[in-house]
Formats: C-alpha cells, sequence, structure tokens
C-alpha cells in the first residue's frame, strides 16, 4: 500500500473519531430526550440504543412550562439579527475591501475590539438608553444589541468575499451606467453569497444562544435561552434534555441547509489572498 494512500486513510480513520467524539453527546440528548425514565436515568449502566421511544418527555415539558413564545422570539430576533448585520457588514466589508489591505487589516482588529468587551458593561448602559427611547424590551432593540457582536464577524467574512471578486467585472458594470449600490447588490453579492450566507448562519447562531443581553434588555418576555435556563433549574433533567433537544433543532436545520457554505475558504475573511 503506498505512503499517500495511507495517510489518507488515517485522515478519514481520524476525521471518523473526532465525528463520533462531537456527535455522542447529541445523540445522548435526543436519546434520553425521547425515552422514558425507566430505560435511562432510572437505571445504573442505562442502554446506548433506542429500546423504547417516547413523546411524554416532551408533552410534559410543553405543556408544564410556557415555552411557545419565548421559541418565537428568539427565532424573531435571530432572524433580525441576521438581517441587520448583513444590511450593515455588506457595504462595509466593500468599504473596507477598496481600502489597502493593510489598513483594511488593521480596521478589522480594531472592530474585532468589541468582542473583548464584556456583554455585562455594554448591555447596562445600553438598556438605559433604549428605556429613554421606548425600546426596552422589545424583539428589535435586542437585535440592535446582539448586532454589536455579530459585525465584526461578519464583516470579516465579507471582506474575503469581495476581495476574492475580481475588479474587473465591477468596472464593467459602472462602464455600464450601474450606480454603486446597485453594482454592488446585483453584481457583487450574488458573486459572494458563499460569504453573504456564511456570515447569515453565524449571526444567526450567536443570537439564538444568547444570554446576558436577554436577561437585561428583555426580562419580562424572556427570549428562549433564558426561559429555558429558568425551568431548567427548577425542573427534572428529563424534562431538561427535551428543552435541550428542541433549542437545538432550530440550529441542525439552518446548519444542514447552508452546510455547504461552511466551509474555511469562506471563512477566511480579511486573510484571504
Amino acid at each position: 500500500m503506498k505512503t499517500k494512500q495511507i495517510k489518507k486513510y488515517l485522515l478519514y480513520a481520524v476525521a471518523i473519531l473526532f465525528a463520533i467524539i462531537f456527535i455522542y453527546p447529541l445523540y445522548i440528548l435526543f436519546l434520553v430526550s425521547f425515552s422514558p425514565t425507566t430505560t435511562t436515568l432510572d437505571k445504573l449502566f442505562p442502554s446506548q440504543l433506542p429500546i423504547k421511544l417516547t413523546l411524554n418527555n416532551f408533552i410534559s415539558a410543553l405543556t408544564q412550562y410556557h415555552f411557545v413564545a419565548p421559541l418565537f422570539k428568539s427565532l424573531e430576533v435571530a432572524f433580525m439579527v441576521g438581517a441587520i448585520t448583513l444590511a450593515i457588514a455588506i457595504p462595509a466589508a466593500y468599504g473596507l475591501s477598496k481600502l489597502n489591505r493593510r489598513l483594511g487589516n488593521l480596521i478589522m482588529v480594531f472592530l474585532f475590539i468589541a468582542n473583548l468587551v464584556p456583554a455585562l458593561i455594554i448591555a447596562i448602559p445600553i438598556s438605559v438608553e433604549f428605556i429613554k427611547a421606548g425600546l426596552f424590551d422589545s424583539p428589535f432593540a435586542l437585535a440592535l444589541a446582539q448586532s454589536l457582536f455579530t459585525l465584526p464577524l461578519a464583516t470579516f467574512i465579507l471582506l474575503g468575499s469581495f476581495r476574492a471578486i475580481p475588479k474587473d467585472l465591477e468596472s464593467q458594470a459602472r462602464v455600464d451606467g450601474m450606480g454603486l449600490f446597485r453594482t454592488i447588490y446585483t453584481i457583487l453579492v450574488p458573486l459572494a453569497k458563499a460569504g453573504v450566507a456564511a456570515a447569515f448562519l453565524l449571526s444567526w447562531l450567536t443570537s439564538w444562544d444568547e444570554f446576558t443581553f436577554a436577561v437585561i434588555l428583555s426580562p419580562l418576555k424572556p427570549t428562549l435561552p433564558v426561559i429555558v435556563y429558568i425551568n431548567i433549574t427548577e425542573g427534572s433533567l428529563i424534562q431538561a434534555a427535551a428543552f435541550a433537544a428542541v433549542v437545538s433543532i432550530p440550529v441542525i436545520i439552518l446548519t444542514v441547509v447552508l452546510q455547504k457554505y461552511i466551509r474555511g475558504i469562506y471563512l477566511t475573511g480579511g486573510i484571504t489572498g
């Protein structure tokens, strides 16, 4: 057997091993969620196979706790964060792509400094301003606050996408009489759709499980992570597993739909040559 083939099989083996390591906890989560306690928690050595399945855990969790409204609010806020992030990150990334590469990368470093500031320090003064503006406890206000942390990464991803597009295409569009914004949104954005999808997905995921801003800016009508935390600390492990499974389902669906864009080539951002 050739050395290259051996390395190839070893790489596959390592990839499979890591896949099992990462998927196993998710498998156990769904196993506990869909299994009665008699086959899981009540046994010292529970079976790792789905011997008996039931929906009673989900029914108990969904009927005992107020779950639907926080779920829809989290979905609303997450999609709003994705939209707000793209609306700002696309023109920002385009503008940075027109600067000198070194200067553009330096500006990106300063943008990432915002992610180093603890969310609690930012959330408190923001909540005061939202109260004055009448936006406190609203989904739009929460989405605006969460976008502060999604914008740098989205801009970084889109910057690499715009830099990878040949400049001749943009020049030809401008020669044909297209304006700046029409050129960006009808020529460049479709060509950078992979980066746009990746930026949206990461922004959505960041908002979906965000906790600090949700607690401070939306205490009366909490989002799903907050309500899950409150109820899990008062409930049973079975109900906690059911909640966790429900929270994971939208993430799995969106990731599967956009998985072809989650590749290293689209996440290299400004360092793409």
